[in-house]
């Protein structure tokens, strides 16, 4: 089959397509013919050989969310699972590839009415949202600050706030980035990368109730001081290549809270198959900014490391 490799660590370039054994499901596994493979920007680091969730060793066909129709079952799993649109999650390694076998407990199926690569689009980020809203407790009224709003994760950020009734203000880097977040339902659109950009929140809105941190750094540090005592604030990104470095102390001080789910992994997949209904119903819309066929994996992750792209980025396998 095909796929992309990774070697050894390093830049962009070290993803180089090739030839690899067909994957066979053993007991307890299916098999899926790849449709379409998430990337996130964590795989951006673990290719780099940075510290990541889980760690990997080369030589190895790194992706770790795919979507397709399982092909074939393993020994002791249900025949009848063959032909069913899924998105899943691999283990940590074989999305970038033609085929990839998981465990049979793994995919979701993808609900009637809703297209595979917006299936893929939320597998991962439509459970983060989802799980970030409600660990925060968005309510009606409260002023919603959501950080790389234009992002994967982000964008919906954006959606579920201001379907809970918050006034949402989205911040994103570069005027490309903000003009796509009133249509998501951004009340406010601003360009982190412009002087001032807090005081014309300040100015607009007085203060904020929740931030939603996808950027980390100065950013998020910036976004902590917009925040009204009571406020609450979760990191769960690092665009700027840092974790937001507000410490519990300074919290404290200024009587915020700072939110760090804790969620079991029964609700994640709750989280995920509550994601996955709500767009089949029209109320999530996942931005799909770019893709890139399977053999231009390393292009996908120099694009995303040049914070050229907005929404998610996928590969295209098939």
């Amino acid at each position: 089959m095909r796929a992309v490799w990774l070697r050894a660590f390093g830049g962009p370039e070290v993803l180089v397509p090739g030839p690899a054994p067909d994957p066979v499901p053993g007991p307890g596994q299916v098999l899926i013919d790849v449709a379409h493979a998430n990337i996130t920007f964590v795989e951006t680091q673990l290719r780099s050989g940075r510290p990541g969730p889980f760690r990997v060793t080369p030589p190895l066909i790194p992706g770790n969310g795919v979507g397709g129709v399982i092909a074939a079952v393993g020994p002791d799993v249900d025949p009848a699972l063959t032909g069913r649109r899924v998105v899943s999650a691999t283990g940590g390694s074989g999305g970038y590839a033609e085929r990839a076998a998981v465990d049979a407990s793994a995919p979701f199926e993808v609900p009637a009415g809703l297209a595979l690569d917006a299936a893929v689009a939320l597998l991962a980020d439509g459970r983060t949202a989802t799980m970030l809203v409600e660990a925060v407790g968005v309510r009606p009224g409260d002023r919603v600050l959501v950080e790389a709003a234009a992002g994967g994760v982000g964008s919906l950020l954006v959606q579920l706030a201001a379907q809970a009734g918050a006034r949402v203000i989205g911040v994103a880097g570069g005027p490309r980035k903000v003009e796509l977040l009133p249509a998501l339902g951004a009340d406010l659109a601003v360009d982190y990368r412009a002087p001032e950009w807090a005081e014309q929140i300040r100015e607009a809105v007085g203060g904020v109730d929740v931030v939603l941190d996808g950027v980390g750094g100065e950013v998020a540090r910036t976004a902590f001081e917009l925040l009204a005592p009571g406020g609450r604030m979760v990191s769960f990104g690092l665009a700027s290549g840092e974790w937001s470095p507000v410490s519990a102390e300074a919290a404290t001080a200024r009587q915020v809270t700072l939110v760090r789910p804790d969620v079991p992994p029964a609700q994640l997949r709750a989280y995920t198959d509550r994601a996955l209904a709500d767009a089949a119903a029209g109320r999530l819309r996942p931005l799909i900014g770019q893709r890139f066929p399977l053999e231009r994996a390393a292009d996908a992750h120099a694009a995303i490391e040049a914070r050229a792209t907005v929404g998610k980025t996928l590969l295209d396998v098939s």
